[in-house]
């Protein structure tokens, strides 16, 4: 089993009463907010901590695309992959993803990648989102009934740009290209892994299976609530007839370890609150806006992650506005100012595997079964999360990488071909070595 340290980049200083008096961490998020002296140190100190996962021996970093929002300070992955492609040793790069519905055309994705591709020697894996609908239909003002057609042809795009042997035109509904000649190409062939991120969409498990694609569940819920979309998933492979190969599979998961269950439990209550009840502040007016979710994914009932937290973030408003009005709170005007202050608790997070938390021995219990289970090969391994400390997060990628990794890489490996993973030009060198 492979283990991608992967970073949300969220900002670490938003304020304590956030959830009471702000609506929303995405699409509205009060601009006045935004420090740029903390963005400065914040962006600086997420880079050093995705370099000393790559010291650290993690099979990868991992990074992600979100817009206009406190969650994450990703508008642009293949910014921070290009600084991480001369930082980050030989550890190959994910970036999942470029949201190719966003680009105008999509070749830009296509070209930047390459780049990186060529830098790295071949390290990149591409992930392509369709995007959460804050990031898509309210942030960049998507038409939610077609951005998934619009998506699905700048893959389309994109992938026959990297393999084409010869300049073609390209006459999609969208897309209207005379010339398309992408340099430089890929070092990889036929081109970088793909990798789909998913939210749990019927459409995407079908497509993903036949087209042979990692699909990527990058749930903020944990193991025990992702099983069901794991199973739909290989159930459709199944239903193909094709092999159930893990490697195919990806999961995200928050890890918290300590030398004891106790210091854990000590150490990670503050960040892991921080991010539940403040980076997952999301109003669910922005989570399902009509047309967004296909016909498929509506009659299975799934509910997406984002949708989720929103109806989550929801709930606990509610509940707190019915305690202010028993309170009489409503009678003195300031319930109105008041969009919720009821949490989530970490004892709660912990208990439904929304974090796997505990000494290695138990971490790595856990993660064995979340792996088996799930059938998954490649895990994006979530060890800052929040308001972490630095040197808290130095601390949990460490104590994962020497303690945890070691005993779950072996994981499938006897039985199945990773076919989904980079390979380097081994021949190619660097005339310099100060990329190394």
């Amino acid at each position: 089993m492979k283990s991608i340290f992967f970073h949300l980049m969220p900002y670490p200083e938003l304020p304590p009463d956030f959830p009471e008096k702000h609506r929303s961490v995405w699409v509205d998020i009060d601009p006045a907010l935004y420090d740029p002296e903390v963005g400065h140190r914040t962006y600086n100190a997420y880079l050093d901590q995705l370099e000393f996962a790559a010291k650290c021996g993690f099979d990868a970093v991992g990074i992600n695309e979100h817009h206009s929002n406190g969650y994450g300070l990703m508008p642009s992955p293949n910014i921070i992959a290009a600084a991480l492609s001369r930082s980050c040793g030989d550890t190959n790069i994910v970036v999942l993803g470029d949201s190719v519905a966003l680009y105008n055309p999509p070749l830009r994705v296509a070209e930047e990648i390459a780049m990186l591709d060529a830098i790295t020697g071949g390290r990149m894996i591409a992930g392509f989102p369709v995007g959460s609908p804050m990031d898509t239909i309210y942030a960049y003002g998507q038409n939610p009934a077609t951005l998934r057609e619009r998506y699905h042809e700048g893959v389309d795009l994109i992938r026959k740009a990297w393999t084409a042997d010869e300049v073609f035109s390209f006459n999609g509904n969208y897309n209207k290209l005379r010339y398309v000649n992408v340099w430089p190409r890929p070092v990889q062939k036929p081109h970088p892994p793909i990798w789909i991120p998913g939210g749990g969409s019927v459409d995407t498990w079908d497509w993903c299976a036949a087209e042979d694609l990692v699909y990527c569940y990058l749930s903020y819920f944990g193991y025990k609530a992702g099983l069901r979309t794991m199973q739909g998933f290989w159930k459709k492979v199944q239903d193909m007839g094709k092999e159930t190969n893990p490697f195919q599979g990806g999961f995200a998961q928050f890890v918290a370890v300590a030398d004891t269950e106790a210091e854990a439990w000590d150490l990670y209550r503050e960040p892991a609150e921080y991010f539940f009840n403040t980076c997952l502040h999301v109003y669910a007016g922005f989570a399902d806006p009509p047309g967004y979710k296909t016909p498929n994914t509506v009659r299975a009932g799934v509910e997406g992650m984002v949708e989720r937290a929103a109806r989550e973030a929801t709930a606990r408003r509610e509940a707190n506005a019915a305690d202010a009005a028993k309170a009489g709170a409503a009678r003195s005007g300031n319930a109105s100012a008041s969009y919720g202050s009821k949490k989530l608790t970490f004892e709660a997070m912990v208990s439904k595997g929304y974090i796997i938390l505990g000494n290695p021995t138990q971490v790595t219990e856990q993660v064995h079964e979340l792996a088996t289970t799930m059938n998954v090969g490649h895990l994006m391994v979530f060890s800052h999360f929040g308001n972490m400390d630095p040197e808290l997060a130095k601390m949990n990628t460490e104590m994962y990488a020497t303690k945890v990794m070691p005993e779950v890489s072996g994981l499938f490996e006897d039985e199945y071909e990773d076919r989904w993973w980079p390979e380097p030009a081994q021949q190619l060198s660097l005339s310099s070595s100060s990329a190394r």
